[in-house]
């Protein structure tokens, strides 16, 4: 995804020069992206950063009126108009849809700026005045900043690649990360999969002068919106429908178009029924599949249609399954690895999407952030899969997430999942367009922490919200079957939802071993046609067997592949033998060993 990139090294200027090129190459993954380098010779600083084209960052690098202030910034801050009125009566001069009043933002605050910034965001700011950088992100840690720093040089970017495309020996695992990643689906903490690189953590405020790092700081604290009082449940739906009311605004404001990413849930009903948009002027899409239109596409078609707008369905099909070794590569290569191989869908979707509207408005995080929900959890991998000498890590892995697990609800979400596995998908995401979500807004974030408990683990507060803004939209039945006229005849059809919901899962994906003999007999009557799509829109258990089936074989059947030392490879060869019959469900692990293997071809083995 664009992001930023620097060597902090007074020594070897021609070196950082060159080394600095070839981090931005390596970040360069689309042509409609922008880039650009920052460098000040004299403190030792080297920066670079990669951009969409007409962006809120496309105007690096931004500079004061003196030109003794400059920032380098990635990402989007979501003002309140009275900040950026504000500026203007103080006579600063700037273009309120790119990042250009940050920098008079500091002038006027100072350091202090960095509490006042709302969104997603990584930067590093340089004051000439008192020869000093400040290298900073968003409060949450959304916009990742890898890290590796030496006696001799600090080196940052936000892709890891940039960092192994200049420092081959730093192209070795952390078999602490691995173990994370292969039970969490990401690495915990503030480590990475990669030995001696680090995340920044959020909030950060790390300061250089004469080319090393002198103070490394944090500017918000989680307690500051822990320990707010908790209000009683009228005065929060009223905050809560008045503060989403007036926040939505700032995410549908834009000088390129906007399109709606709708599904049939809560999260992007709420959204809709708060914004008001002219007739015909917000594009909405759902993403579908190749056997039928799911409950998703089939409800956000009536939810743009109750809204008088054009609904589009972006169908993952079998142009998908043609490209998807090309796609799955590309993925892991964007993510440093992180998104797993399964999930090449998001790069090709959002590329579709793009076509319809540069910018992405999702409901990611509503149902969280509002209801408590959490699927995120560490899960051991099946008995055989690794080399016993690996199981310590599984260990350490499961223990790391139990504690960090304990923190407040919201705080666990929003410090930890959010920007650990949240992030990954957001990452492939970001390369294709900008992706905006509203619940992670810091006005809603803050109020959300003051929520009466008995409001934070149900529907009741969206589906009200939904019914005072848009009555017409509360009469939809949800994906799940919540919401809607209740009557004897809607229950039942909840029912009848529900069982194809799970049915759909263990099918897809989730099937327990001993049902996988019974499907493997069964496998005649094609008995997926009853159950897939309903729901979703990807189905490896079926395509590892089936259209990706020798792909698959070709990169786990590789002498590379089982002789990794994580591994145990006889169980490899016996997991792809039986999966491919069909009498054993190892998608799962399909998935995961498959995306280490892309990885490894990818950014380590160089």
């Amino acid at each position: 995804m664009p992001g930023i990139i620097g060597i902090i090294n007074k020594s070897q200027r021609a070196k950082n020069e060159h080394d600095l090129r070839l981090m931005i190459d390596s970040m360069m993954h689309e042509p409609f992206y922008n880039s650009g380098i920052y460098i000040q010779h004299e403190q030792g600083l080297y920066f670079g950063w990669t951009c969409h084209r007409n962006s809120y960052s496309d105007c690096m690098p931004v500079c004061n009126e003196s030109k003794d202030i400059h920032l380098i910034f990635s990402g989007e801050v979501f003002a309140d108009q009275d900040l950026l009125d504000c500026l203007k009566r103080k006579g600063h001069v700037f273009d309120p849809s790119t990042a250009s009043a940050l920098i008079h933002l500091y002038e006027e605050e100072g350091e202090d700026f960095l509490v006042m910034l709302n969104g997603w965001f990584n930067g590093v700011l340089i004051d000439s005045r008192t020869a000093k950088a400040i290298l900073f992100n968003d409060r949450y840690g959304m916009q990742r900043i890898y890290y590796h720093e030496n006696k001799d040089e600090f080196l940052f970017s936000s892709e890891a690649k940039a960092l192994l495309r200049i420092r081959p020996g730093l192209r070795n695992l952390d078999n602490r990360g691995l173990g994370e990643y292969i039970s969490c689906g990401c690495v915990l903490e503030n480590r990475t999969l990669f030995s001696n690189i680090y995340l920044l953590p959020g909030g950060a405020k790390w300061t250089f002068q004469d080319g090393r790092c002198t103070n490394k700081s944090s500017y918000f604290y989680p307690g500051s919106w822990e320990d707010q009082p908790i209000l009683d449940k009228e005065t929060y739906y009223s905050r809560l429908k008045h503060t989403f009311q007036n926040i939505l605004p700032r995410y549908f404001n834009s000088k390129e178009a906007v399109g709606m990413s709708l599904t049939g849930g809560l999260d992007t009903r709420m959204i809709m029924a708060c914004i008001n948009r002219p007739s015909g002027r917000l594009p909405c899409y759902t993403f579908g599949g190749m056997y039928r239109d799911s409950y998703d596409v089939k409800i956000s078609r009536k939810v743009a249609e109750v809204c008088n707008q054009p609904h589009y369905t972006l169908t993952l099909g079998k142009e998908f399954l043609n490209k998807f070794p090309e796609l799955a590569e590309k993925s892991v290569y964007i993510s440093d690895g992180y998104l797993d191989a399964a999930s090449a869908y998001e790069l090709y979707l959002n590329k579709l999407a793009r076509e319809i509207a540069p910018i992405r408005i999702t409901g990611n995080g509503g149902s969280e952030i509002l209801r408590s929900v959490r699927a995120f959890k560490a899960t051991a991998p099946c008995n055989g899969l690794l080399n016993p000498d690996f199981d310590d890590y599984i260990r350490k892995a499961a223990d790391t997430f139990n504690a960090v697990s304990k923190l407040h609800r919201l705080s666990f979400f929003i410090f930890r999942q959010a920007p650990w596995h949240g992030y990954i998908r957001h990452s492939v995401e970001q390369a294709q367009l900008i992706s905006r979500t509203p619940y992670m807004d810091n006005d809603i974030v803050a109020l959300v922490y003051q929520a009466p408990e008995e409001t934070t683990t149900t529907n009741e507060i969206p589906l009200r919200l939904v019914a005072d803004c848009n009555h017409a939209l509360a009469n939809i039945l949800t994906d799940r079957g919540v919401g809607g006229i209740s009557n004897a005849s809607s229950t039942l059809f909840s029912i009848y939802r529900e069982f194809f919901f799970k049915a759909e899962y263990y099918y897809n994906h989730g099937m327990p071993q001993w049902l996988t003999i019974l499907d493997s007999m069964l496998a005649p009557l094609q008995l997926e046609k009853l159950f897939l799509g309903r729901n979703k829109f990807h189905h490896y258990r079926i395509w590892f067997r089936r259209e990706l089936a020798q792909y698959v074989l070709d990169i786990l059947s590789d002498q590379r592949a089982v002789t990794r030392s994580y591994l145990n490879n006889g169980f490899l060869e016996k997991m792809l033998m039986e999966h491919m019959r069909g009498d054993h469900n190892y998608t799962n692990e399909i998935n995961v060993i498959l995306t280490l293997e892309l990885l490894h071809r990818l950014l380590i083995d160089g």
